[in-house]
């Protein structure tokens, strides 16, 4: 794989053999960080589990202390008379069956959440094939499938993310971006590992947390030694 100037410039910082403390990895990736931009900062949890056992998923929702550096784009269903308050709760679209066609016909995905209530789900169903394999499909273990719109809406502009497991058993999550510095990254950090830690699967043996590796959109993979948080 090619890799540019900077970015092998940016390795050269990392031991790629080494396991580091949490705020020394942040610290690293942010000296390692030379985009233009503000980077995201993602983490990468590899768990002792399988995912293709319903009884070893891994899953759940949390609102990070410092939010994502984002400010996620809504979109409700619920009923026409609800629309008005999902619209003032901060939701970026509203819709019942016109927005089910809309999505058909149109191929319209300008959100990165998708909220439902209860009543809607024979609605939203019909949108699975769609929706599923994007990752938007509202749940109610991810807080997505509510009678709360407002405070579920409120949530998620506050910097509530969703993590799951992929094929492969791995969490991939943005914790927040390059800008916030090393303490607002630890502690997004800290959430989301002690979230994923308290979602372990009664059928997970073994080792449950195999890897963690956080890394910002352009910079190398730095792994942190996640057991050390856990002890």
């Amino acid at each position: 794989m090619f890799r540019g100037k900077k970015y092998k410039e940016s390795a050269k910082l990392i031991d790629r053999m080494v396991q580091y403390d949490a705020k020394d990895a942040f610290d690293l990736l942010i000296k390692a960080s030379t985009a233009k931009f503000d980077e995201t900062v993602e983490m990468h949890i590899k768990l002792g589990v399988d995912s293709r056992h319903a009884d070893q998923q891994v899953r759940g929702a949390i609102v990070l202390p410092h939010g994502t550096g984002k400010t996620a784009r809504v979109l409700v269903f619920c009923k026409p008379e609800r629309q008005k308050e999902a619209l003032d709760a901060g939701a970026d679209f509203v819709g019942a069956e016109d927005m089910v066609q809309k999505i058909q016909s149109e191929n319209f995905f300008d959100y990165d959440v998708v909220v439902a209530t209860p009543d809607m789900m024979s609605v939203v169903g019909r949108l699975g094939r769609i929706l599923g394999p994007k990752g938007l499909m509202p749940t109610p273990k991810a807080g997505t499938v509510t009678g709360d719109i407002a405070k579920a809406v409120a949530e998620i502009k506050a910097g509530k993310i969703e993590y799951r497991l992929d094929k492969t058993n791995i969490i991939h999550c943005p914790i927040g971006k390059v800008s916030f510095g090393v303490d607002k990254l630890y502690d997004n950090y800290s959430t989301l590992l002690n979230a994923v830690i308290r979602a372990k699967p009664a059928a997970a043996k073994g080792q449950y947390i195999r890897s963690c590796v956080t890394a910002s959109t352009m910079g190398p993979g730095i792994k942190i030694n996640a057991l050390k948080q856990i002890q």
